[in-house]
């Protein structure tokens, strides 16, 4: 999987960039904030009529705010004489005292810090359990219960359709609910605190002197919503080994100080040695209680975890029987208790649903098989689409642009016993991808493509190209939801080519759903499988027949079957054939 997250969003909120804005949808917190923004401006201006004459408080005053929404990036909204107040920390329904920090004008909107709860809303339930809650910038969600971040989340979903995709709603298919992470704490197996150089030190270093550091600096994140580190002595989203790394690190830091010359970012990875039960080391490990190691009884094995501190050193990790290999220091999902979960999602919805044969009204069971038999990973990383999904496919090949990736995956494969004729890694550019694929052997009308792209999502380019090849289904799975929904609409919408001719899209919306992969933050990871128009299978002969019945006692609904262009379908009513059910 390509490198996208970072940990802290400690930035001040939405720094103004100097480049020339893109006319091109890009997914940023300020873009996702301010179409929230606009939005509830909408709604009020149209509840309350004329816009009213607005008297905005002082720069670092203090104000009192009724919180009637949370936005998308996780913050609460409030709106007051025309302007809307963005409120960390916050849940609808509460009171809250916050301070004012700047003013957007031009948008409406000021940002504030959370400073405290007068009155509290009902959906503020839980206690955080992290000390720096409502201070570091990693959580934004502690103080609400998983059921409510869990709804939150599909709605996140459901506004990043509606804002970036450009699709008409008759083109998007009904939300379905978020797969919640079986461990809401404990789960993150990777961690980077980071402490800054001290002050005069690049003084110093310009003048060849050794930088000198008259305290231990802050070792940890940033508070929100300032260029400041904390200090964190603990995080409970860590999984326990990594928690034990954190205070070993920070001891060893102490002691090291004067041996940094520059502030440094230390790595936290999480890495598991599986031993079967009965064996000699299973039972030594089980009882010698070995400092820094935490051992988990995972049925017929026991799993020694680790925290790895050197980003060069190996990591591995296990996803059901899969085992994966990796310097500690590259991109690997950070939360793997999820991931079985949504690799099994994948597998029961990347084929083309199962339609029923001819012979079934003479009462044969028996069902055509689908005739997808490729898959190709586009954005493939070390390999984990493509091992965990292999095995439903005849031929597999994972494309990525680094060469240490290609490598990691390779061995993967080789750890995992699949054979080099059927599944394949090759380094390649991603926007060249299909240059790499022999049409010949990966016939499009056989083949799924997998799109795991980074936060940034698909540049227009690689769309084309991936309209140009077709294959017959598309899943895009994507840790920024909004340019997902951008590139979705182009591939179900069309775009432009590169001469401003239309290209026309390819693609109808069969699902989406979200995945919480980050427990107590605004993070959702989005799943959408796409298939070709025209395209059909056992969902749409339910829809049809649905629509049938309804146009039998209601007559024919005008212009049901065409917006825009786009022929649409009934939304279909929760029928649940996606084969997963929400954890909640």
């Amino acid at each position: 999987m390509a490198q996208k997250r970072p940990f802290n969003e400690g930035k001040r909120h939405f720094k103004k960039n100097k480049k020339q804005k893109s006319t091109v949808n890009d997914g940023s917190n300020e873009e996702v904030l301010l179409a929230d923004v606009r939005r509830l401006l909408q709604d009020t201006r149209i509840s309350e009529g004329e816009e009213k004459e607005k008297q905005l408080p002082e720069q670092w005053s203090e104000i009192e705010l009724d919180i009637s929404e949370l936005s998308s990036t996780g913050d609460g909204l409030a709106e007051k004489d025309g302007q809307v107040y963005v409120v960390p920390f916050a849940a609808p329904g509460d009171t809250i005292t916050a301070k004012v920090v700047r003013h957007v004008q031009d948008e409406s909107y000021t940002i504030t810090d959370f400073l405290s709860v007068k009155t509290a809303s009902h959906h503020r339930t839980e206690t955080p359990r992290c000390p720096y809650f409502t201070q570091c910038s990693g959580c934004q969600f502690q103080h609400l219960p998983y059921s409510y971040q869990l709804a939150h989340k599909r709605g996140i979903v459901e506004k990043a359709y509606a804002n970036f995709s450009s699709l008409p709603s008759s083109a998007v298919p009904e939300v379905g609910d978020t797969i919640g992470s079986p461990l809401q704490y404990g789960y993150r197996t990777k961690l980077t605190p980071h402490f800054d150089a001290p002050p005069g030190a690049r003084r110093d270093k310009r003048q060849g002197l050794k930088v000198k550091w008259e305290e231990v600096p802050p070792i940890g994140y940033m508070k929100k919503g300032t260029r400041k580190t904390m200090d964190i002595e603990e995080c409970p989203i860590g999984t326990e080994a990594v928690q034990q790394g954190l205070k070993r690190e920070r001891v060893r830091v102490h002691k090291e100080i004067d041996n940094y010359q520059r502030g440094a970012t230390l790595l936290l990875r999480e890495s598991t040695e599986r031993v079967k039960k009965g064996e000699a080391d299973a039972d030594a490990t089980a009882k010698d209680g070995e400092s820094g190691v935490v051992i988990e009884d995972r049925g017929e094995y026991v799993h020694r975890k680790t925290c790895i501190t050197d980003s060069k050193a190996t990591s591995t990790e296990y996803v059901d029987d899969f085992r994966f290999d990796n310097p500690a220091g590259a991109f690997f999902q950070n939360n793997n208790s999820i991931l079985p979960l949504v690799t099994q999602y994948i597998r029961d919805n990347i084929l083309a649903p199962v339609s029923p044969s001819p012979d079934q009204s003479n009462g044969d069971s028996t069902a055509v098989k689908p005739k997808i038999k490729n898959m190709i990973d586009a954005y493939s990383g070390s390999g984990f689409f493509t091992i965990t999904l292999s095995q439903m496919f005849s031929n597999s090949i994972g494309i990525d642009i680094a060469a240490q990736s290609i490598a990691s995956a390779n061995n993967n494969a080789k750890l995992n016993n699949l054979l080099p004729d059927s599944t394949k890694f090759i380094a390649s550019d991603a926007n060249d991808l299909f240059s790499a694929v022999d049409p010949s052997k990966f016939k499009p009308e056989e083949t799924a493509v997998v799109i795991d792209p980074p936060r940034k999502g698909c540049d227009q380019n690689f769309i084309r190209q991936l309209l140009a090849y077709g294959p017959e289904r598309v899943c895009y799975v994507s840790c920024n939801v909004h340019t997902q929904a951008r590139d979705v609409g182009w591939l179900v919408g069309g775009l432009e080519d590169e001469e401003g001719k239309a290209l026309e899209g390819l693609y109808e919306i069969e699902s989406l759903r979200g995945f919480d992969f980050f427990p107590q933050t605004s993070h959702v990871e989005g799943v959408a499988v796409l298939r070709k128009k025209g395209s059909s299978g056992v969902g749409d002969d339910v829809r049809a027949k649905e629509q049938a019945l309804k146009v039998e006692a209601d007559g024919p609904e005008v212009g049901a079957d065409e917006v825009d262009g786009i022929k649409v379908e009934a939304k279909s009513e929760g029928t649940g054939t996606d084969g997963v059910g929400a954890a909640r």
